[in-house]
């Protein structure tokens, strides 16, 4: 429910406003002081305040100063029975979304606060939109990336099906995202399913959806990722995961444009451009006998290789400022960068978890300063990645052979970890682990695969 303050000393203006409203369905609240509302508006959530100008002690506009000042941006609309062009022209200036004189006829009340809403509605959305282009952006001046880059805009007009290779955390789905947003389809929906993410048993209900209760669950019709995807784009990462059964029947619909719903009783037509993405090497899949041949040409019509973050060293500085930027604007935090040695430092660094791995350092350091990052900044974050184990170090020659041992496996375990976004599933295959025994061995050496996983 929308909630309203009213602000006013006087205390019939406070009846007949938020009587006004709560007839109308909002929840109104009245307060007779200035001070007070601003400790109100400190401490609890309002979608929009009525306030008067002339008040005793703090008035309306001295109010709307403070609030200003302390950074709370809730839509204020002045009301005064004593209303001059001069404090209108004021109140406008401090921020006042509008400005009526007493009396107010309840057309006109409910008129100003649905408009005051519109506004604070569009500004939402504008932010979330400037959220969602910054987090799907692609920030580059390298070469590597300006090939990669003139590879989008050639394929992208096209159907072509697109695969898109590299290491993981390279940037691999905002490729794609490029890909869909160059082509004839970026007003469509852009649909992304991780193979590896999902298990066995489900991944073909989740692309092809299924009919209510074609098994135990089924509560009612679901549509898959194709459908969601139909006359868009569909992004199949890690699709050299993709189980075998579950190949057979891709390739039969990107033969034939038709799905069947499990469940189903009769094929359905979609119309659903595929890009595919792996950190794997298909052709070593494809001699080993785990992808099939034949969906392997199907897919494998234009490949886009992504560079990885040490080979791109020069968009280090720029992706670092762009990640500090999005990370402080996501938490409120006021803009800050990195001085010169301290981008030195980042250039310097390996990079194993590549661009999602700089992300989440950038993060990390916002975390540990109020001012401009320094290089000694870095260097504390950068030589704990990874750490070795208390009781002594594989790399420097001390501790008992069992503490080296396992100082070992937890550095190999950590970078494997960070490289594969702390994914369980494809860090033991990378490890040639089974699941469990990765998470028994992360509990011995003192990982915490949650805690880390929920920082990324």
């Amino acid at each position: 429910m929308t909630r309203v303050l009213i602000v006013d000393d006087d205390q019939t203006t406070l009846a007949s406003l938020s009587r006004a409203f709560r007839l109308s369905g909002y929840e109104a609240v009245v307060c007779d002081n200035a001070a007070r509302a601003i400790t109100l508006l400190r401490n609890e959530r309002f979608d929009v305040v009525f306030s008067d100008v002339v008040m005793p002690g703090k008035d309306g506009l001295s109010m709307l100063a403070d609030l200003r000042d302390i950074g709370i941006t809730t839509p204020v609309i002045m009301i005064s029975g004593q209303a001059t062009v001069d404090m209108a022209v004021r109140a406008t200036r401090l921020g006042a979304v509008d400005f009526l004189e007493k009396p107010i006829s309840s057309d006109k009340l409910l008129i100003t606060i649905e408009n005051a809403l519109k506004i604070v509605r569009l500004e939402e959305e504008n932010r979330q939109l400037r959220r969602r282009v910054g987090r799907h952006e692609i920030v580059w001046k390298s070469e590597a990336m300006r090939r990669v880059m003139a590879q989008v805009d050639r394929v992208a007009a096209s159907e072509s099906r697109v695969s898109i290779l590299g290491e993981t955390g390279t940037g691999k789905e905002l490729v794609a995202r490029a890909v869909h947003e160059r082509s004839p389809r970026r007003d469509r929906p852009f649909v992304t399913l991780n193979c590896a993410a999902v298990p066995t048993e489900l991944i073909e209900s989740e692309l092809f959806g299924h009919e209510k209760g074609s098994f135990t669950g089924a509560a009612a019709r679901h549509l898959g990722k194709f459908e969601q995807a139909h006359g868009g784009t569909l992004f199949l990462d890690e699709i050299g995961d993709m189980p075998a059964a579950m190949q057979a029947k891709l390739l039969r619909l990107l033969q034939e444009g038709e799905l069947e719903r499990i469940g189903g009783e009769k094929p359905v037509a979609v119309n659903t451009r595929v890009l595919v993405a792996t950190h794997r090497d298909l052709e070593s899949l494809v001699r080993k006998g785990t992808f099939r041949e034949d969906l392997y040409h199907r897919i494998f019509v234009f490949p886009i290789v992504v560079p990885p973050l040490r080979e791109r060293t020069e968009d280090i500085p720029l992706l670092a400022e762009h990640f500090a930027g999005l990370v402080a604007e996501q938490n409120g935090w006021k803009p800050r960068g990195f001085t010169p040695e301290a981008l030195e430092e980042l250039k310097r660094y390996g990079w194993s978890g590549n661009v999602r791995e700089l992300r989440n350092v950038v993060e990390r350091l916002l975390l540990l300063t109020d001012e401009a990052v320094d290089a000694e900044t870095v260097r504390q974050v950068l030589s704990g990645r990874p750490a070795a184990s208390s009781g002594g170090s594989a790399r420097n020659g001390t501790g008992t052979l069992a503490e080296r041992v396992a100082a070992f496996e937890r550095e190999v375990m950590l970078e494997q970890l960070t490289a594969h976004g702390y994914r369980v599933a494809e860090t033991a295959r990378a490890l040639g682990l089974e699941r469990s025994h990765l998470y028994k061995k992360c509990q011995q050496l003192g990982i915490d695969v949650k805690a880390e996983r929920s920082q990324l």
